[in-house]
């Protein structure tokens, strides 16, 4: 693959972990929207262990397609890496490794973090 099909997929990949965001963090405002007004406080325990669970089956597929994009973003930094005479632009992504993995990292720990704040807010 040339220099440019590796941007444009670098760009898709970039736009995959920005779009696998959208339906947990709408999920996260409804609960954090029912959780401000009290509603978690007299729902039953089915309610409250059924916000959790679809939380979690959100945040996990979530993961797992970010970690997923992450991985074949890192591969695809060796392979422009790789490409002689490349511009400046593909030289930066190329030099991009690093901040993967520090993406890997973040969107592990602040799923876990997140989570744990929902069980909190949902079960008071």
């Amino acid at each position: 693959m040339d220099e440019s099909g590796l941007l444009k997929l670098w760009n898709q990949k970039r736009n995959s972990i920005i779009s696998a965001q959208l339906a947990p963090t709408l999920m996260l405002t409804v609960i954090f929207t029912l959780a401000a007004f009290g509603k978690f406080a007299g729902a039953t325990h089915r309610v409250q262990y059924l916000t959790i669970g679809v939380a979690a089956a959100t945040g996990i597929l979530t993961l797992i397609s970010q970690y997923a994009a992450i991985r074949e973003a890192q591969a695809l930094v060796v392979d422009l890496g790789k490409i002689k005479g490349t511009s400046a632009l593909a030289k930066t992504v190329a030099s991009s490794g690093q901040l993967l993995v520090l993406s890997t990292v973040a969107v592990v720990g602040l799923g876990l973090g997140i989570f744990g704040l929902v069980v909190w807010a949902v079960l008071g």
